[in-house]
């Protein structure tokens, strides 16, 4: 039997049902936010600082025009966060941006370069009222036959110890890194070519996405929240009380949702300390270094209106792509989008 032949290029992928079905998702995604009396805001996509994430590559670009006696370097951005936090910490409210962002490097069965990111604020709100928030967002747009059940809710710790045998709130620093290592070896887990043997954060992703993801596999919506500090990226930190009634290690007021194994949202109780944040920007920016990434600018404009003074609030982004895809049934994100990568 000889494979039926692939439609033209130019032909879209997704089919005319599943974009009707992208509409109704960001028509119920409006509406679910008005009903709230959150407020839709548009920032750039385009900027003059990137992310530092040591795991996450922006595109780059440059500005030839007025205003610029030389080509201005600028870089297509990985997420809204930074720019949203700002209006934040200008007197916006509640506030939410369905977004178009962009990760270089990050193609697969669930990856595109390009994608749909949707990404809202609640002012006086804490991780665990936005996780429920979220969980929420995705029973109003996963409409149909397979609309999830109610959410599990799961820590980190627990459930990351159980699926690879390492309490990951112990694994921090070079002997932890160790560890982790040995554990992915244990399990039969090839880790990339020159990931850092001094930051636990990659270590801790691969183990997570090898060993815990498949656990989740047929559990619906399952909330994981209480990572450990050094997965903290802009969340706060709680701190630790080993030995104390109640006590235990200090943990990142951050969650993430999953739907049978596929990360949705990834959410946080926001970090608004500025000092905190250049820390960490900076630590990063190390990390990056040396691994030989490029060189990026971190967000001075941000860093600025943590100064001035974020309100404490909660944000959680959630991939609009992987939810219609969970919701239809897709088999890979590609047949989701009118035109993904190999189409572009």
């Amino acid at each position: 039997m000889t494979a039926a032949p692939r439609p033209p290029s130019w032909r879209p992928q997704a089919a005319p049902g599943v974009l009707a079905a992208r509409a109704r998702m960001l028509a119920t995604v409006r509406r679910f936010f008005a009903d709230r009396g959150v407020l839709e805001v548009e920032t750039p996509v385009l900027s003059a600082a990137a992310t530092t994430d040591p795991q996450i590559e922006s595109f780059a670009t440059a500005y030839c025009g007025p205003g610029a006696a030389e080509p201005r370097p600028a870089w297509l951005l990985s997420s809204p966060e930074l720019a949203m936090k700002r209006l934040l910490a200008a007197g916006a409210g509640d506030i939410y941006q369905i977004a178009r962002a962009f990760r270089n490097g990050e193609l697969g069965r669930w990856h595109n370069p390009e994608f749909t990111l949707l990404e809202w604020y609640r002012r006086d709100r804490d991780h665990r009222d936005l996780a429920a928030e979220t969980v929420e967002l995705i029973a109003a747009v996963a409409v149909g036959p397979r609309r999830p059940g109610a959410a599990v809710s799961l820590a980190y710790g627990p459930l990351f110890e159980e699926c690879t045998g390492v309490d990951p709130h112990v694994a921090t620093g070079a002997g932890g890194v160790a560890e982790l290592a040995a554990a992915a070896r244990r399990h039969g887990i090839e880790a990339p070519a020159g990931l850092d043997r001094t930051d636990p954060s990659p270590w801790l992703d691969l183990l997570f996405s090898h060993r815990v993801q498949p656990a989740l596999a047929s559990m619906g919506l399952v909330v994981v929240s209480d990572y450990p500090a050094s997965q903290a990226a802009l969340a706060r930190v709680r701190p630790g009380r080993p030995g104390r009634p109640g006590g235990g290690p200090a943990v990142a007021e951050r969650f993430e949702v999953f739907w049978d194994g596929l990360e949705l949202a990834n959410g946080f109780h926001e970090l608004t300390d500025a000092a905190e944040q250049r820390a960490r920007f900076a630590a990063e920016l190390r990390r990056r270094a040396a691994a030989g990434s490029p060189p990026v600018p971190a967000d001075e404009r941000f860093l600025a209106a943590l100064d001035a003074g974020l309100p404490a609030c909660a944000g959680v982004a959630v991939g609009l792509d992987r939810c219609l895809a969970r919701t239809l049934g897709a088999a890979c994100l590609a047949e989701v989008l009118a035109f993904p990568w190999e189409r572009a």
